[in-house]
Parts: C-alpha cells; structure tokens; sequence
C-alpha cells in the first residue's frame, strides 16, 4: 500500500465492472450491452460533426450541452431546466451521491443492488444502511416508510431484473418527502413504465438514464437526470466544480441523434424483449430457476449445479456470463439477452454441460 495514499483511498473498496475479455469469438453475454448497433442517424451525425477534416475537434464542446437538453427535455416532456447530463449515468449518479445524497441521516437502498452504490457512498462519506429484499428478490415498499437521508434504487432492479411498477414507486417518493428519492432506470426501456412523469408532482424525484443500454451507445458514454429545477441546480454546482466538459462532440450530436429515431429505439427494443421471453423459457426447460425480468438480462440459477462451476464451464466453450460471489446471489448467474444466435450458442453450451453432467 502506498505510503502517498490517502486515508480516503485506503479505505475504499473500488467497483469492479463486467470483464471485458480480449479474447476473440466470445459469446459475450456478461455486460448488458445491446446486442444491436445503434440508429445509422448516429453514425450520420458522428460524421456530420467530424466534416472532412475533424477541425470542431479542436474546440470544446458545449459544456452546458444545451442542444442535447433540448432533446430529451422534448422526449420525456420536460423543461430543459429539468435535465442534467452527465459522461453516463455512473458520473449522474456520482453527482448525485455528492449533491443530494450527503446528509446526517443514512441513505437506503436494497441489500441486492447496484454494487456502486456503497462505492460512491465510500468516496463520498455517505452514511448508508441496506433494505433486504423480500424471499423472491422483490422490493418491498413498506420498507422504505422509514427516516432516512434518501433513498435509492434501479427500477429494474439490477443485478435481479426485478420491476416495481410505478404507483409503488410513487407510494415510495411520497411517503419521502424530506428526503431525495433517486430511480435509477438504466434498464427501464426493456419492460417498464419510466417515473419521469412523475417529476412535474413530487420537487424529491431524480429519475437517471442512459443512453448505453436501449439506445446502444455504450461506448459514447452519455446519461442524464431528470427531476425539478432545485435538484438539477444542485447537480449543475457539483459538476461545474469537478468538470465544466464532461461531454464531448461527438457524444452531444451522437446522443440527440438517437433520440430523435424513435422507430429504430422501438425495434431493437423490442427484438431484445421477444429475445428475453425466449431465453426464459428456454432456461426453464432446462431446469434452471429464472426470476421476472424487466430488463435486458435475465438472472438465473440451477438447482442441481454450482453457479460458479456453470460461469467456469460456459467460459472453457467461449461463453461468457456474469456471476458475483455475494451473499443470498452466490448461485445466480446474470445473462446478457443477446441475438437468438448468442442465446442459441448459451443454450447449446449449457445443455452440453447439463447433459454431461
């Protein structure tokens, strides 16, 4: 440990994302990525941005990104002074912890969720305490009617795909009105009714997305908050005295791009949830346990067979999935829905394990 370190760093426990492998012909089912490319009005726009030389390169973007406010202002039916953006939604997130988040009570969110959760509240000095999910990993209003500094939670729930629906939602964000109820909705568009209309109603509502999941922009790195004017001023403080830029160019034109094509957002959507049925019921055939999802993975175990064992076997065949040794999950595996061909190669891979087991 290095003796320059500070106290802050020695005691953080940093977040480990998805591996992402080097090697080649993976079936690489273990990082929520869309399976398809995003609109051709991205690349359009991209190459629209670059001209025939990349000179705006050599310029800062927007740093307000008022254009791509704009646009998701018009999509979601708010006011542009109701949209913060931020370099995806984990930098959104972290602005909030900081923003929002940082008071003398501790904050709340489920004991199975988004593992940067705890992270964020180490960077930041957040006092935290975990909510249990009930028996079948589902969120349990009643559970949140308690004093607390905030509460937050994907809708779905991530790493278990689980959905509340939304008059629980807003059972929840109303039954908390001194403090800040943050949904975060990365995976919203696969099976969910998002809460953005509830913001016009409820001045403690910061609903988060991103454009990673739905609009297959991943690599372009572009979320964004919605929720009342005080919030988004709050977040605009945090981020103006960390990161005046945190998008770029072609990320801004890249983003109000996909947006704009709601035909092409609807189909590969919806190829993802027929995608999603399918592999459930496949799974289930093959005798695995697999839990309601709502997003674009399902989360599954097999009564007869270790869950570390299966991610080990599935990667000697080239298939890579996602397994966390954490309590109550330790013998689920979290599977990317892919192409029917990537889940056709899955399923073969695990009857072949099953088979020869």
């Amino acid at each position: 440990m290095s003796q320059y370190w500070s106290t802050v760093v020695r005691g953080l426990t940093p977040y480990v994302p998805g591996e992402q492998p080097k090697l080649s012909n993976l079936v690489k089912l273990n990082t929520n990525e869309c399976p398809y490319p995003p609109s051709p009005a991205v690349l359009e726009a991209i190459a629209d941005e670059l001209g025939a030389d990349g000179a705006s390169l050599r310029l800062y973007p927007d740093p307000n990104a008022d254009a791509l406010k704009a646009a998701i202002a018009s999509r979601f039916d708010v006011s542009a002074a109701e949209v913060f953006v931020g370099n995806g939604s984990d930098e959104v997130l972290a602005h909030t912890f900081q923003a929002l988040l940082k008071h003398d009570q501790p904050i709340l969110f489920p004991d199975i969720t988004y593992s940067f959760y705890p992270v964020y509240c180490g960077l930041y000095g957040v006092e935290y305490r975990t909510v249990p999910l009930d028996e079948r990993f589902a969120l349990r209003v009643e559970d949140y009617a308690t004093p607390n500094g905030g509460i937050i939670f994907p809708n779905p729930n991530a790493p278990t795909g689980r959905l509340l629906p939304l008059e629980a939602v807003e059972r929840i964000v109303a039954a908390n009105p001194a403090s800040v109820v943050v949904v975060d909705e990365a995976y919203v568009d696969f099976g969910g009714d998002s809460a953005a209309p509830l913001v016009a109603d409820h001045p403690n509502l910061l609903v988060v997305h991103t454009l990673s999941k739905s609009r297959s922009l991943a690599g372009m790195r572009v979320g964004f908050a919605l929720g009342q004017a005080p919030l988004i001023e709050a977040l605009e403080r945090v981020k103006n005295s960390f990161n005046s830029y945190p998008l770029d160019r072609l990320a801004q034109r890249a983003a109000i791009a996909a947006l704009a094509d709601g035909p092409w957002f609807d189909r590969c959507r919806q190829r993802v949830i027929d995608s999603r049925t399918r592999l459930d019921r496949a799974l289930t055939a093959q005798g695995f346990e697999v839990l309601p999802s709502a997003a674009n993975f399902v989360f599954a175990r097999h009564p007869a067979h270790d869950a570390a064992g299966l991610a080990a076997a599935l990667r000697e065949r080239k298939v890579i999935v996602r397994h966390f040794r954490l309590p109550r999950i330790d013998q689920f595996l979290r599977i990317t829905v892919g192409t029917d061909t990537e889940c056709d190669a899955l399923l073969a891979a695990l009857a072949e394990i099953l088979g020869g087991a």
